[in-house]
């Protein structure tokens, strides 16, 4: 018997919204949640709303010129017929990746043949997730797909260790207890790009301040990384207001006398708060009340 493989949830540690105008992001996976294929057995109410789902998405996969050729939606309904569901404990709504694991699974399960170019494969999880979102960059569903931490950018994905946070910076993610829902957060976005005098200065001053902290990150400069997280973390409040909820905007505004620094993680708008610390001890008392995940 096949052992069937482990779809993880993943988090955006940079770029979400910047990568839209090919900057650089940084993605790694979240292990904490997961999802696996599995056959209903009986009447299972979760298992048959997944297996109703996902003829759904069947449906719409066979309207999509860009995949009739590349997956075997023959067999995808075949298998959905006979109870095929996709058993997931990934949050909906919380910007981990609950549409990104699907999409790398049935990719995963169905493509007549991989692709190894991973800008074009994006662009082909770009086209399915659109079901989802109404618009998407594919780079949730290659981070589920890959399983491993990446940096992206227009010229390639670069794969890196599992371990290249260093060992005093500390990622973790703060519940706001509110779901997400990407597609109006995507408009607002999309709208707001039609301005001018906004993109100018989003380009200008947001975008770098993107690349600064990925910069950092990625070299280990603990004292730099959290200057330009603070300035991210302004940037997000003047660009991204929108996307920050009502009960978490004082994580957003507080400056405690410790390295500590917030970020929306996903498209924002509810689900987790991303954020980084030098001090895990001072960050459990400063977030009381908050349900935390060490990432």
């Amino acid at each position: 018997m096949m052992t069937e493989r482990t779809y993880h949830s993943k988090i955006i540690l940079f770029g979400e919204y910047s990568m839209i105008f090919d900057a650089t992001a940084l993605m790694i996976p979240l292990r904490r949640f997961s999802a696996q294929w599995r056959n209903v057995s009986h009447a299972d109410e979760g298992a048959m709303a997944s297996n109703a789902s996902l003829q759904r998405f069947a449906d719409y996969l066979s309207t999509l010129e860009e995949t009739i050729n590349i997956l075997d939606l023959q067999q995808f309904n075949s298998d959905l017929q006979s109870g095929l569901y996709l058993d997931s404990d990934v949050p909906s709504g919380y910007g981990l990746g609950s549409s990104g694991v699907l999409v790398a699974a049935v990719y995963d399960r169905y493509a007549l043949q991989k692709n190894d170019d991973l800008l074009q494969l994006k662009t082909l999880f770009g086209k399915m997730e659109s079901f989802f979102h109404g618009s998407s960059s594919g780079i949730d569903p290659l981070q589920c797909y890959l399983g491993k931490p990446f940096r992206i950018s227009a010229e390639g994905v670069n794969l890196l260790p599992e371990d290249f946070i260093s060992d005093d910076i500390h990622a973790f993610l703060a519940d706001t207890g509110k779901k997400s829902n990407t597609k109006p957060l995507v408009q607002y976005f999309k709208s707001k790009r039609e301005d001018p005098e906004y993109l100018g200065a989003f380009q200008s001053d947001y975008v770098p301040c993107v690349q600064a902290c990925i910069d950092c990150l990625l070299s280990g400069q603990k004292t730099q990384f959290f200057t330009s997280l603070r300035q991210l973390t302004d940037g997000q409040l003047k660009f991204l207001r929108p996307m920050i909820t009502d009960n978490s905007i004082d994580l957003f505004l507080e400056r405690p006398d410790f390295n500590i620094g917030f970020k929306i993680s996903g498209s924002g708008g509810g689900g987790y708060v991303l954020g980084f610390t030098d001090d895990v001890e001072k960050t459990k008392v400063f977030l009381e009340g908050y349900d935390l995940i060490w990432v």
